[in-house]
């Protein structure tokens, strides 16, 4: 599993899901260091796109998720099968 932005939706995603479990609920001080750590990462991304656009940077590790993009073109070198773009949403 990749470390970005979509891992963090995913984890509240599934802490969400475990509060609501009616018959093994997750803690709720547990969810809130869940919580409160997604809070964390989300400020930190919030740098760096501030960042990016000071800097004039074209992308992030953290701020994409990965993406394959298989290409059918014959422009490839040999051996290359496909290219991975990321993008910010």
């Amino acid at each position: 599993m990749s470390n970005n932005i979509s891992t963090v939706r995913q984890h509240l995603l599934d802490t969400l899901a475990d509060l609501r479990n009616r018959d093994n609920p997750m803690e709720v001080e547990r969810a809130r260091a869940v919580a409160d750590v997604a809070r964390v990462l989300v400020d930190s991304a919030k740098v760096e796109v501030d960042f990016i656009k000071a800097a004039g940077a074209t992308g992030s590790e953290f701020l994409q998720a990965e993406q394959q993009v298989t290409s059918v073109a014959t422009d490839l070198p040999p051996g290359i099968t496909g290219i991975r773009r990321h993008t910010l949403r």
